[in-house]
C-alpha cells in the first residue's frame, strides 16, 4: 500500500508498505483523507525528535475495515475521525477526564507497519498518511456519513487543538477580547474557537496580509500585519492571547500584550531546547502563561461536538481545506504549506 515514508534523510511516497491486523483494542481503518499539519514537516526538520524509519501523518479520516477483539463503539463500515491520543483510559488522568495527560498516549511510538521486512514507526500513534493505518480504539471516533471526509480530517488535529484551546482550556467568555499570533491551521481554529465563545473582540495577527481574508470569515475583528499595532485596538491589552507559530519572540509579545487577569496560551511549537523571557513583574496583576497540549481535548467527546458545530453551521471545516492533494503530490502540498499558499491542505487516498 501507498504511504508517506522519512528514513531520516528524505521524504519520499513509497507503495509496498505493509500493515498489520488489528489485535484486542484496536481498529484498522482505510483513510480516505489527512490533513498536513505544520507538525509533519516539524519531524523532518528536526523540530520534534522521532525515531525513524516512521510514516507520516496524523489528522485524518476515513471508513472502518475491522475491529480487534473487544472494540464495540465502532464497527465495519463507520466513517471515523481520528485523534493522536493513545491514552489508556484507565490512570488517574483519564478518570479525571484529562486524557492529553495520560502518560502512556506520550512518547511511546508503536511499529504496526513493516517495508522489506524492517518494522516501520508510527507518527503520532497516527499515521494518517498511508492508505490504511491501525490505532487504539480510543482514538477512532465515529462521525455521521454526510460529513466529507476532506474536511472531517481536520477535526482530528486542527479543530481539536485550536477550538480546544479557545473552550477547554483558557475557557474563554462571552464579551472577552481574544489576540491571536499567527492564522495557519491553528490559528484559524482559534479564530473559530472564539467566535463559538462569545467573544467580543477578536485580534488576529499575522505577517502575510494575504490571510486577512480567511482570518475574517473565521471570525476576526481585526487583523493586523503587526503586533505593534495591538494595543490602538486593545487599549488595555487583550483577556487571552494565543500564539500560534511557536517563536520565542512572538510569545514574549502574546504576554506583553495581556491585560489584568490576562492568559497568554502557547500553542506553537518553537525547537525542543527553545529557551523564552519575559518580565516577572509583568504577571502580578493575576497574569498567567498557559502551555495547552492537544487542546485539553476529550476525543471522544470534542470530535461529535464539534462535528455536530459544523453541521449546524457554527464551525467552518469546508472553508479550511484550500487545496486537496493525491498523496503522489505530496511534494508540492509541502511547497503551498510553506508557501502560505493554504490554510490546510488535505492529501487524499
Amino acid at each position: 500500500m501507498r504511504g508517506v515514508l522519512f528514513d531520516g534523510r528524505q521524504v519520499q511516497v513509497v507503495d509496498d508498505l505493509e500493515v498489520r491486523d488489528p489485535g484486542p483494542g484496536e481498529v484498522r481503518v482505510a483513510i480516505a483523507a489527512a490533513g498536513l499539519c505544520h507538525s509533519d514537516l516539524s519531524v523532518v526538520d528536526g523540530t520534534i525528535p522521532f525515531p525513524v524509519p516512521v510514516v507520516l501523518g496524523h489528522e485524518g479520516a476515513g471508513v472502518v475495515e475491522a475491529v480487534g477483539e473487544g472494540v464495540a463503539h465502532v464497527g465495519p463500515g463507520d466513517h471515523v475521525a481520528l485523534s493522536t491520543l493513545a491514552n489508556c483510559g484507565a490512570c488517574a488522568d483519564c478518570d479525571r477526564g484529562r486524557p492529553t495527560m495520560c502518560r502512556k498516549a506520550i512518547g511511546r511510538p508503536q511499529k504496526p507497519f513493516s517495508r522489506d521486512g524492517e518494522r516501520v514507526f508510527q507518527f503520532a500513534s497516527n499515521s494518517a498518511f498511508a492508505e490504511r493505518t491501525v490505532v487504539k480504539a480510543v482514538q477512532a471516533v465515529r462521525i455521521p456519513k454526510d460529513i466529507p471526509l476532506t474536511s472531517a480530517a481536520l477535526i482530528g488535529c486542527g479543530v481539536l487543538t485550536g477550538v480546544g484551546a479557545v473552550l477547554n482550556r483558557a475557557r474563554v467568555d462571552r464579551g472577552e477580547s481574544v489576540l491571536v499570533i499567527g492564522t495557519g491551521g491553528i490559528g484559524l481554529n482559534v479564530i473559530q474557537g472564539a467566535r463559538i465563545a462569545g467573544a467580543s473582540r477578536i485580534v488576529a495577527v499575522d505577517a502575510n496580509p494575504a490571510k486577512e481574508a480567511a482570518a475574517r470569515q473565521f471570525g476576526a475583528t481585526d487583523f493586523l500585519t503587526s503586533a505593534e499595532g495591538v494595543r490602538e485596538v486593545l487599549p488595555t491589552g487583550a483577556d487571552h492571547a494565543f500564539e500560534c507559530v511557536g517563536r520565542v519572540e512572538l510569545i514574549r509579545q502574546a504576554i506583553d500584550l495581556l491585560d489584568r487577569h490576562g492568559q497568554a496560551l502557547l500553542l506553537g511549537v518553537p525547537p525542543a531546547g527553545a529557551e523564552g523571557s519575559f518580565l516577572v513583574s509583568s504577571l502580578y496583576l493575576d497574569k498567567s502563561v498557559l502551555g495547552c497540549r492537544y487542546g485539553s481535548s476529550r476525543p471522544q467527546r470534542d470530535i461529535p461536538l464539534y462535528a455536530e458545530f459544523y453541521r449546524q453551521g457554527r464551525l467552518l471545516l469546508d472553508e479550511l481545506v484550500t487545496e486537496t492533494y493525491p498523496v503522489e503530490d505530496f511534494e508540492k502540498a509541502v511547497a503551498d504549506a510553506e508557501a502560505g499558499r493554504v490554510a490546510r491542505g488535505v492529501l487524499t487516498f
